[in-house]
């Protein structure tokens, strides 16, 4: 059996086992060296977060049964895509399959600030009023769903080896939990590891309710599209531990941080702050 035929038939138990060890570890150094005080119930949050995980598992696999590795797999059987159309070596083709699809992710959380329409749907993720390794895996459902076709449409494009697209999800399912983690590093070793991955202070820095730090650290996995693109912002104003995570005028955690509420959070009220193409954030004042 070739590897990529290993890699396809074992593919949800690879990402599961990644998962749950990475969220253990994670959640483990939280208890040990935590960077910031909660300040809402961590089994409501928890319950909440992870239900929505749950969720978010159970209808991708009714409804996209092959998932992106089914789809990957297609294109290369079929020629499709810019990678197999030029016979790039797998040696060379893996590593640049990641780093395009971690541009792309990068560009479609850069879109679903700047449209209000998805704006609605990325809050959910936003309204988290405390910040920890089940933030990482918060997203509404539809969000997620647009998020698959949009990576259906890249692989379809590109066409990744099918090992290229499960070190990609894998990567991506385990930087989030980690750049999302109430831990504390080291200041020396977060500026070196901030080269080469978005650490949780530079990702911390997206969850402030100030408009223009939330429109800053889009990255989730590699950082140097924000450094590339003028993006990044290095340290919230208030410092860690007095910066206020969240968004303004969401701050009750029934609603906010309760499963009902979460599902129901894209359909209410106006969409008035958070633009991303404010000249001014101070003032609001508008192009």
């Amino acid at each position: 059996m070739s590897l990529e035929h290993l890699v396809l038939s074992h593919e949800p138990a690879i990402r599961l086992g990644f998962f749950l060890g990475v969220f253990a570890v994670v959640a483990l150094w939280e208890v040990a060296a935590p960077r910031r005080a909660l300040t809402v119930s961590k089994t409501l949050r928890w319950a909440s977060n992870l239900g929505l995980v749950a969720l978010n598992t159970v209808m991708l696999r009714l409804l996209f049964p092959l998932a992106a590795v089914g789809v990957a797999a297609f294109c290369v059987q079929n020629g499709w895509g810019l990678i197999n159309h030029f016979r790039v070596p797998f040696v060379l083709a893996v590593p640049l399959a990641v780093i395009a699809m971690d541009f792309v992710i990068w560009l479609q959380h850069v879109m679903v600030h700047a449209v209000p329409a998805l704006w609605r749907l990325h809050r959910v993720h936003h309204a988290d009023l405390d910040y920890d390794v089940t933030t990482g895996a918060r997203f509404h459902p539809l969000e997620i769903i647009l998020s698959m076709l949009i990576k259906f449409a890249t692989i379809v494009v590109l066409g990744p080896p099918v090992v290229a697209v499960v070190i990609f999800e894998v990567l991506l399912n385990a930087t989030a939990m980690f750049n999302h983690g109430n831990i504390r590093l080291p200041a020396g070793l977060d500026r070196a590891l901030r080269w080469f991955v978005v650490t949780p202070d530079m990702h911390r820095v997206h969850h402030s309710v100030e408009d223009d730090e939330t429109n800053s650290n889009f990255g989730f996995n590699l950082p140097w599209w924000d450094r590339l693109f003028g993006t990044y912002r290095d340290q919230p104003r208030a410092g860690h531990e007095g910066m206020t995570i969240g968004i303004r005028g969401y701050d009750n955690p029934r609603e906010v941080d309760r499963l009902d509420g979460m599902l129901l959070l894209p359909f209410k009220g106006e969409i008035t702050d958070y633009a991303i193409n404010r000249r001014n954030y101070s003032t609001g004042a508008k192009p």
